[in-house]
């Protein structure tokens, strides 16, 4: 549970990161270009929540990433067959997508199964996509070139932030892995005392 969590949290980190230096790098971006680097986000996210759904053991993890995964899906299969996208369309796209994934993960983090930890990284990105979500949806006319920054910032915020969480979840498991195997060579070792009462066994 630890190391799936803690993989898929680094590789969307990384992957965050990397296209927020892209569209912040690239501000005079097209609505198409645009459309494609949010699709590739969205499908390569819906596949590491897929992952996280079938590494998990128990129910209510499974049904929280799967549900997330359909969310990054769908909002990319909109974003590529939309007809003639304007950037109106895409702000409308990645804000409705970003609250609607928000509120999923949020949830996600109170099904059953979750540890106190994980809860906690569920419910502040949670927020935080649903922040940035809300300021899209509110301000939906604000162009190709401000939604571009606008997405830069969030996977920047978004990336490092699972980044940070993840290399963390690696070292806790790495210290709860070594806390087990001292307590197995420091455990209880068997008696050889010889007990003068114990019957010899039979041959």
């Amino acid at each position: 549970m630890f190391k799936s969590l803690s993989t898929s949290l680094i590789v969307r980190g990384i992957l965050a990161v990397a296209v927020g230096i892209i569209a912040l790098a690239w501000p005079q971006v097209t609505v198409l270009a645009l459309v494609i680097m949010f699709a590739v986000y969205a499908f390569i996210a819906a596949g590491l929540e897929a992952v996280r759904a079938f590494s998990s053991a128990k129910a209510g993890p499974v049904f929280g990433h799967l549900l997330l995964g359909l969310v990054d899906l769908a909002a990319g299969v909109v974003a590529l067959t939309w007809p003639g996208p304007t950037a109106l369309v895409l702000v409308l796209i990645v804000g409705i997508w970003a609250v609607t994934a928000g509120i999923v993960e949020i949830a996600a983090a109170f099904q059953a199964g979750e540890e106190a930890g994980t809860r906690v990284m569920f419910i502040l990105g949670g927020l935080v996509t649903i922040a940035f979500g809300v300021v899209l949806c509110a301000r939906p006319g604000v162009g190709a070139i401000t939604l571009a920054l606008l997405f830069g910032l969030f996977n920047l915020i978004y990336g490092t932030w699972a980044l940070v969480q993840g290399i963390e979840l690696r070292h806790t498991r790495k210290a709860m892995h070594s806390a087990v195997e001292e307590t197995g060579l420091a455990g209880p070792q068997p008696s050889t005392v010889h007990n003068p009462f114990r019957r010899p066994a039979h041959r």
